[in-house]
Formats: structure tokens, C-alpha cells, sequence
């Protein structure tokens, strides 16, 4: 049996080899063919076999993440500053004042999502002040969570927001003693005024829309990242933004595994968007790299509530059934998947209701249909959903936003937010994920940590014992668990024979390492049916080439990613002569371009 690849010496621990010794796997046609020991699968290889030594390290099935925004997230990802994994405020807004200096006009700084103020030491959000005195002419956009986004006076003027401004419904503008915005946008609860004034924001051009989704798409397999599930999203339009992705596609450069939905953009005429796309789309159409996955997560604007904790939670308009019925019945007459925003039980009782109508008609047992989020779904809906066939997708996002939700409906209701073990025994399937990138971060490793230890990225406890998991069953949801929802169970998330070969080889072992470190775990080394996508530390020589980040003031060439890829590389005391006393002094790693430069924060003082 001649094979492509063989990778050996590792400890390859995924559904299908939890237990047992595996050290070694063959690889042949992009495919797991056999799995076992290093003597065993090396005796498989004659001269054309690749073989890769993993040097001990712990290898798991590539990580699928079911609810992520990565054809709308590509589009912007070079032009975004990320606090995602940055530990104190100043150090934020440090990263602030550099980029503002670097943005070119008409350009603005944007920090959209991946970060909340409990991962701060200082355990607060910036001020107005602070970034009007770091950036006085370059627009700055900063998106909190979904309550609420920070604009300073130079953003403000540019979208032409005054004292003669009208709040959307359900939102609100700050305003001083004289009537003018300050600054602060408001959901109340409707996130539409957030999104909306980032909709205004300049886009970048075609070529660096590719070059930055090349980028996500790289920095998630650096995460250890190979598939996801894209929700759709807020301003992202079927066909038109899409095409980006489409053209990386049919130039076979795509390196993460696609199923994406369709999202409908227009209220009150969603019928109209899902009866025009059932005639001129195909549900499944694609193949094992990019493929149709259905409806949603929007399907229609009445039925979606918002998760905004800081605000009580919205009763749905009453005539969200009459809207929501016509859309799922040409869906399941169709037999097209779909899928559903859903926060709150409430929410979840009333769409119930219209698919339990519905599936006496068309039945959509079969569908593999799931709600996203839950958070607070009760058990009597948990059985329903298990009874009609459906699934749940489950993000991090407590994590982010838990200590609001503890202040709002106190700890003993927040201990089963969602309750997954109950979930899980019901026998619902889940799928695991981030909702990245306007909330949460795409970081995988905050999920695990998340979804393990029961804590929120600012280190308190949200859940006990009863509401979280092992490592291991948190792995498989990450994994087998989320290819349920693109029905690709058979085809990947294991480690099993005849299944795609995507895996990753760990930088520390996930299963033995303290909690707090499960959050820093990256990818040493990342394939996608059996070809490398992503290689660092003793695997770097492997690694893919990749065009330079652009623009060239893009925040990710200048800081990086996650973390800042660690830019934040030293910190000690210095005095400094510009003012009394001592000060931090740190070092900057300039993303990919390896620089480095001292400055001083008495900026901030």
C-alpha cells in the first residue's frame, strides 16, 4: 500500500484514538488510511512518502469551529487592531496611539471585537478621553461587546454626527449638556446603530481584501484551525461579498474548510431573498473545501433577539410567527438546512413552536436544523429540539461577557448558561465555536478554556462541576462534534481511517498542562488533507509561503495577532526624563518584520 505522507513520532489524541497508543498515522489520496505505531506505518513508506517527524508532541484532529464570521471577518482583518489577548488597558491603548499615527487619511483605526474589559488588569473599558487624547485626528472605531462602540471626535465628524442626529429605534447616542454626541453609541438593546457606523468606515481594496483574508485564514491555522461553519453576518450580502472568498477558492487557496450560509440582509422581505436563493442556489453545492450549508443564521429579523446582558431582555414582536413560518416551510420544502439566532429559552419556545407546525408537513428531522448560542435554554426546549432532530452550536461567548449576565440575573441562573452537560445528555448534538470576530475572539483555545474550567477570560467563575466538561469530550466537540452541523460527520473531526487528514501538532500538551495555559496553546504544525498550511518553532522550514501583509499600515503587519503575536515582549521600570518617577518601558515585536523598538509609556501618565 504505497502512502503520501507519514507523520510519526507524535501522540495523536482525537476521537478514534482517545486511549489507546497511537504514535504514528499514513496518509494517502489527502486521507487518514491507517493509524499506529511508528514501526508499524514507517515500514508503509517507499521513496516518494513525506515523512514527518512530530518530535513527541501532542497531535489532535483539526479544530472545526461551527459559528464564526470569516468571509466578512476576511474582508477587514488587515485593517483591524486586535486587543484580542492583550492583559492591560495601557498597553491597549499604547497599540492605539502608535496606529493612529501610522493610519493614513481617509483610513481609521478599528478595533472590532475579540476583546472585553474583565481581561484588563485595570478591569475597566478606556475612557472617551483617553482615546481622544491618543488619537486627536485620526478616526478611531472601538466596538465593545454588543452593547456598545467608542468614537472619538474625528469619527464623529466623519460619519456627521451632530446634535440634530436621530437615535435609531431601540439605540442611543450619548449626548453632553449641550445635545452633541460624545462619542459613546449605545444598544438599547438594537446593535444596529453599532454596526452601522462601522459600515461607514472606509474599505480596503480588492487586492488587500484578498491578501487579508489570506491572513485569517493562516492566523486560524496557526490556532490549529482547518474547518469552520461561517454564519453569514450583518452587512455581509449573498453574492456580492462573497466573491472574494469564491475566487480564492477556485484558485485552490483556501486553507481552512468552508461551509457557508446564506444570510438575509433586508427586513420584511426575507420570503423574497430565501425564495429567489432556493431557485438559484444549492444547498450542499460545493465540495470538501467550500460547500453550501443552508439558511441563517438570520432568517428573519423578527425572530432574532439580542444578547446585549447590560439591557433586559426584548420580548420578539408579536408577529414573528406569521414572518418566520412562510421562510422554514420553503426551507424544509426544500430541504435545505438552517440555522437560527437564539439567546434566550423564550426566543426558542416561539420558533419551536413554528417548526414543530411545520414538520407535520415537511419534515425537517433530517435536516441536521440548529439553533446558535441558547444561553438560556430550559430543559422542556432542550427535548423538543432533540425530538424535531436539531442541533446546537455553542459559543464562548460568557466568557466575554458573563460578569454582565451575573450582575443582571445573579449566579444561580448563570450556572447553566447554556447548559450543555444536560444538552449533551439529551442527546442533542453540539458543535463548539466563537462567533469571532465582532464579539468574541477567534482564538479556539479561550472556547476549551472557557467551556473546561468553567471561567471567563477575566478569570471568574461562571459554572461548578455540573455545567463543564473534560478536556477530552471539549476536544470532540471542537472536532467531531461541529462537523455534525455541516453533515460531514463521516468525513473529518476524527481520527479514523478513511477520514480527510487534518490535524495539528500542539506547542503544549492540551490534555496535561494547567488551565491557564490551555489559553496560550498555538499550532506548531498544521495540515489540511495531508499538506502543510501552517509550520512554526522546529516545523518552520515547512511553512507555506504567504504574500506580505497589506496595506502597509495595516495594524497586523505592524503588531500581529493574537496577543500582538507576543508583542509585548519585555517590561521593566525606567525613569524617564519627560516626567517624575518611574514608568513602564516596553518592547515591541513588530508582527512578521522582526523589529523592535523601546518607547515609553509616560504618554499616560
Amino acid at each position: 500500500m504505497a502512502v503520501d505522507v507519514i507523520a510519526f513520532n507524535g501522540k495523536f489524541q482525537g476521537f478514534g484514538t482517545f486511549g489507546k497508543n497511537i504514535t504514528s498515522v499514513a496518509i494517502r489520496d489527502n486521507r487518514f488510511v491507517k493509524f499506529g505505531q511508528d514501526n508499524e506505518i514507517k515500514n508503509l513508506a517507499d521513496a516518494s512518502t513525506k515523512l514527518f517527524d512530530l518530535h513527541g508532541r501532542t497531535v489532535i484532529p483539526g479544530l472545526n469551529d461551527s459559528h464564526i464570521h470569516l468571509i466578512r471577518g476576511g474582508l477587514s482583518f488587515n485593517m483591524e487592531l486586535r486587543w484580542d489577548g492583550i492583559t492591560s488597558l495601557n498597553d491597549a491603548l499604547y497599540m492605539l496611539k502608535i496606529q493612529a499615527a501610522r493610519t493614513p487619511a481617509p483610513q481609521w483605526v478599528r478595533v472590532v471585537g475579540g476583546w472585553t474589559e474583565f481581561q484588563f488588569k485595570e478591569k475597566r473599558m478606556p475612557s472617551l478621553k483617553e482615546i481622544n487624547d491618543v488619537s486627536p485626528d485620526t478616526p478611531v472605531f472601538i466596538l465593545h461587546l454588543y452593547d456598545s462602540a467608542l468614537l472619538n471626535k474625528a469619527a464623529l465628524r466623519v460619519i456627521g454626527y451632530d446634535k440634530n442626529t436621530k437615535e435609531m429605534p431601540g439605540t442611543k447616542i450619548e449626548r453632553d449638556v449641550n445635545g452633541n454626541p460624545t462619542g459613546l453609541l449605545i444598544a438599547h438593546p438594537n446593535a444596529i446603530i453599532l454596526y452601522s457606523a462601522l459600515a461607514m468606515g472606509p474599505t480596503l481594496e480588492s487586492n488587500d481584501q484578498i491578501n487579508s483574508t489570506l491572513h485569517f485564514m493562516r492566523e486560524l491555522n496557526r490556532l490549529g484551525v482547518t474547518s469552520i461553519c461561517d454564519a453569514g453576518g450583518g452587512f455581509q450580502r449573498y453574492p456580492q461579498d462573497y466573491r472574494i472568498i469564491e475566487k480564492l477558492h477556485k484558485e485552490n487557496k483556501l486553507t481552512i474548510r468552508i461551509a457557508y450560509h446564506l444570510f438575509t440582509q433586508r427586513p420584511n422581505e426575507e420570503y423574497d431573498d430565501f425564495q429567489s436563493w432556493t431557485k438559484s442556489s444549492k444547498y450542499q453545492d460545493g465540495n470538501d473545501y467550500y460547500r453550501h450549508n443552508g439558511a441563517g443564521e438570520m432568517l428573519v429579523f423578527s425572530a432574532a433577539d439580542f444578547e446585549d446582558f447590560l439591557q433586559p431582555r426584548p420580548d420578539l414582536s408579536a408577529n414573528m410567527e406569521t414572518q418566520l413560518e412562510p421562510v422554514v416551510r420553503l426551507l424544509a420544502e426544500n430541504k435545505w438546512a438552517f440555522r437560527l439566532h437564539a439567546t434566550y429559552d423564550e426566543s426558542i419556545v416561539r420558533a419551536l413552536n413554528v417548526y414543530e407546525k411545520i414538520h407535520h408537513e415537511f419534515p425537517i428531522d433530517s435536516l441536521n436544523w440548529f439553533f446558535d448560542h441558547a444561553e438560556t435554554i430550559s430543559d422542556a426546549s432542550i427535548e423538543r429540539v432533540k425530538n424535531l432532530g436539531g442541533g446546537i452550536a455553542i459559543q464562548n461567548r460568557m466568557a466575554f461577557q458573563g460578569e454582565y449576565f451575573i450582575e443582571r440575573y445573579g449566579k444561580e441562573k448563570t450556572l447553566r448558561t447554556p447548559p450543555i452537560k444536560k444538552i449533551l445528555d439529551a442527546g442533542v448534538p453540539v458543535g463548539l465555536g466563537t462567533d469571532a470576530t465582532r464579539v468574541s475572539s477567534y482564538n479556539p483555545w479561550l472556547c476549551l478554556y472557557w467551556l473546561t474550567t468553567g471561567k471567563s477570560v477575566g478569570g471568574t467563575q461562571l459554572y461548578g462541576q455540573e455545567n463543564t466538561l473534560s478536556r477530552e469530550k471539549a476536544l470532540e466537540l471542537y472536532t467531531r462534534g461541529s462537523a455534525w452541523f455541516s453533515k460531514e460527520t463521516d468525513n473529518k473531526g476524527s481520527f479514523l481511517e478513511h477520514q480527510l487528514a487534518d490535524f495539528a501538532v500542539l506547542s503544549k500538551d492540551y490534555f496535561s498542562v494547567t488551565d491557564e495555559e490551555i489559553k496560550d496553546i498555538y499550532a506548531c504544525l498544521t495540515v489540511l488533507g495531508g499538506e502543510v498550511v501552517h509550520a512554526s518553532d522546529e516545523f518552520a522550514d515547512l511553512n507555506p509561503s504567504l504574500p506580505p501583509v497589506s496595506p502597509d499600515w495595516s495594524p497586523i503587519k505592524h503588531f500581529g495577532t493574537y496577543g500582538g503575536n507576543k508583542v509585548i515582549a519585555a517590561t521593566s521600570y525606567h525613569h524617564c526624563d519627560h516626567h517624575h518617577g518611574s514608568h513602564d518601558l516596553v518592547r515591541y515585536i513588530y508582527g512578521t518584520e522582526k523589529h523592535s523598538e523601546w518607547s515609553c509609556f509616560c504618554w499616560a501618565y
